[in-house]
């Protein structure tokens, strides 16, 4: 295991200076640790299955560096995008959001999960399939992490899941969706829903992903906060097609069923917040934008969460 100290990020601080000026910083809302500890290639798994890549059940833990809460800390467990094709836990967006979230107090994990080689691009069902594949290595994260919370200092009652694109839309449907219900929509026998339930997730963050049924909101009350850009046509903002819903009706819906939930959308930006999207890089306009939407992020959880309790912490 290798430990790294991360100094001050520019990003961050010119992003979130002014937050918290007109008050006392808040635990979980605000940056109060100025350095993270970071343990890279760590292993959720409990047994590799056989010719599967055991980098797909590798995480790393990012904490802040001096952290003596004797309480157990709230977990977040954050999920990369890329189509359920591409990208890892070293995506430049995991980086961000886990170390600026541990600076505020947080346990993250950057997990990767099983890629599918099926094109996921133009075939719903085998984007369903990459899905559920990543649903069920979620659950398992969040099982170990439960078995694990005394080692780590994790309060089992705050395991929040997170992530951008593809990686939102596996926290989506391992918060709201059943095994049943995703391999019905993918028709797919070679789908092995066997991971047992978790228990309950505190909360999701919904960085620009989708759901495939929205009235599979009905099956729990878990709290979301989304970010999306208006004039996304990758993971479209709105509902598209029978099988496709973006924020902004996940937010509606929400709202009807009385589920705590923000929704934030940025006029005029694309998919990951850019100006134009482009797979693979981004720009360092965008990575402000994640700045700001995890700022967005980390008041929704403080309000929703822990405001009450601050004083505990």
């Amino acid at each position: 295991m290798i430990k790294y100290l991360l100094g001050p990020l520019c990003l961050l601080a010119t992003a979130l200076i002014s937050h918290g000026q007109d008050g006392d910083s808040a635990r979980y809302r605000d940056i109060i640790f100025s350095e993270v500890n970071i343990i890279k290639d760590l292993s959720y798994a409990r047994q590799v299955p056989n010719g599967v890549k055991k980098e797909y059940y590798s995480y790393d833990l990012y904490q802040s560096f001096g952290d003596s809460v004797r309480k157990g800390r709230p977990l977040i467990i954050w999920m990369h995008g890329g189509g359920f094709k591409y990208e890892s836990k070293d995506a430049a967006g995991m980086q961000l959001w886990c170390s600026s979230f541990a600076k505020r107090g947080y346990v993250c994990a950057a997990i990767n999960y099983r890629l599918t080689k099926k094109n996921t691009l133009f075939k719903f069902k085998a984007l369903v399939s990459g899905c559920a594949d990543g649903v069920e290595d979620a659950r398992q994260a969040i099982r170990y992490f439960k078995d694990n919370a005394k080692k780590f200092r994790i309060d089992t009652n705050h395991i929040i899941l997170a992530g951008n694109s593809a990686g939102a839309m596996i926290a989506l449907q391992a918060a709201y969706s059943t095994p049943a219900e995703l391999a019905k929509l993918a028709e797919d026998s070679t789908l092995n829903l066997k991971e047992p339930d978790p228990g309950k997730i505190a909360c999701v963050i919904n960085f620009w992903g989708a759901m495939f049924d929205i009235d599979w909101l009905k099956n729990a009350k878990v709290p979301i906060v989304s970010v999306h850009g208006r004039n996304d046509n990758t993971v479209p903002v709105t509902q598209k097609g029978s099988n496709f819903y973006g924020s902004l009706p996940i937010h509606k819906e929400a709202d009807t069923l009385h589920i705590p939930n923000k929704l934030k959308i940025y006029n005029g930006y694309s998919h990951e917040l850019e100006r134009v999207f482009t797979p693979f890089y981004a720009s360092r306009a965008a990575k402000q934008r994640w700045l700001e939407a995890g700022q967005f992020a980390a008041d929704f959880l403080y309000e929703t969460l822990f405001k009450s309790t601050a004083g505990s912490f």
